[in-house]
């Protein structure tokens, strides 16, 4: 009696819509797709060979079904135990490999390890496609139930059959282990220019970190900065706005779009904490917050883009908590740079492309062998001759 009160619930929500704002032909239509909605739920749940059916399964599937026509890999709903994690890892802290992963042509695909975790050490690249979890197709498999699988108890084993560029499947066994993401790092590589690597968005100290280590750069001498952004696959809007800021003394750090096609435009504070020559490394696993950052600061003219287009991520997720704790991630708008260019699935060109090879990035982002890195020496180069010709 109780679920049949719910439905009528349900029902009369809908068909609300419909009397309180006039019964236009769209809102008819919908009512009419309703209709043959709970049609459909009533013949399974009454005629199913299988009687005892989970309701929440169905109703979680509905839900994922429904998401899946918008053909937008980033609009996606969370169960409430994938919710709960996520509020976790935006703590910094928990257990599993150490990557980010999204879709790409509705396939599981990695984003970017993240240096230093179990992910990064087993060679995992950007753009591997990951096939298999542990023997289960990821096909159709949602992204926080992807997630899920992925992470777990600490010194237990995932693994993840991928496939790499028109490579054969390769199985990658990984032990997961406690993920402690620091944000940022910083040294001085040569007299008068520092080094600070910026390895997530997603850590709600980043800001606070990146401020503590440009107080520390130029209290070493530092004249002139290189910024790395490579493998950074975002995180927070507010840590990029915040970040950005501290560069940027005056004008947009980013404007967003969304449907009616409304601009809104977000300023920097003007809290300047670098005003040196700078150059910002990017790469193709430079994603969402790192191409928000890259775009606020070539089109203010504040530093030289160095590396390879970036991964081209750029839309406004809104997280919308539901009544039984699960959550929905929606998108609500785009990220268009300062100067109007939509970087959606295209990424950010840098203004000195320094291409490397897969040897050569497997040298640099997993065996560590920072000698070869052509990209960081190009863009300390570029430092050097603007101290210079200062």
């Amino acid at each position: 009696m109780k679920k049949k009160i719910m439905v009528a619930m349900v029902v009369f929500m809908f068909f609300g819509v419909g009397f309180i704002y006039g019964r236009g032909s769209a809102e008819e239509a919908l009512e009419r797709k309703l209709d043959v909605f709970l049609e459909t739920l009533s013949l399974v749940k009454n005629h199913y060979v299988v009687k005892k059916l989970d309701d929440t399964k169905l109703v979680y599937g509905s839900i994922r079904g429904m998401l899946d026509s918008l053909d937008d890999p980033y609009t996606r709903f969370m169960e409430p135990k994938a919710y709960k994690e996520m509020a976790i890892r935006l703590s910094g802290e928990y257990s599993g490999i150490g990557i980010y992963i999204g879709m790409r042509d509705k396939q599981l695909t990695v984003i970017s390890p993240i240096e230093g975790t179990p992910g990064y050490s087993a060679g995992l690249k950007s753009k591997d496609k990951i096939i298999k979890i542990d023997g289960k197709s990821t096909k159709d498999m949602a992204l926080d139930e992807a997630v899920s699988h992925i992470r777990g108890r600490r010194g237990s084993k995932v693994t993840l059959t991928i496939v790499r560029g028109k490579n054969k499947e390769k199985d990658i066994a990984i032990k997961r282990d406690k993920i402690a993401i620091k944000a940022v790092s910083s040294k001085i590589i040569a007299p008068e220019i520092g080094y600070i690597k910026l390895n997530t968005f997603e850590n709600r100290s980043a800001a606070e970190e990146m401020k503590k280590a440009l107080n520390e750069i130029r209290y070493n001498g530092a004249k002139g900065l290189i910024l790395d952004v490579r493998g950074n696959g975002g995180g927070l809007l507010d840590n990029a706005i915040e970040i950005g800021s501290m560069f940027i003394p005056s004008g947009a750090i980013v404007q967003t779009v969304d449907r009616e096609g409304m601009r809104e435009v977000k300023y920097s504070t003007g809290q300047i904490l670098w005003a040196g020559p700078m150059v910002l490394l990017i790469n193709e696993a430079s994603a969402s917050a790192s191409e928000i950052l890259a775009g606020a600061l070539r089109d203010n003219n504040i530093a030289t883009l160095v590396g390879e287009r970036s991964f081209g991520k750029a839309s406004v997720q809104s997280v919308r908590k539901l009544e039984d704790n699960s959550a929905l991630l929606l998108t609500i708008a785009k990220y268009l740079t300062p100067n109007g260019e939509d970087i959606s699935k295209h990424g950010i060109s840098p203004e000195v492309e320094v291409k490397i090879s897969t040897e050569e990035a497997e040298a640099i982002f997993i065996n560590q062998e920072k000698d070869n890195d052509h990209q960081l020496d190009k863009a300390l180069a570029l430092v050097k001759g603007m101290l210079n010709g200062r």
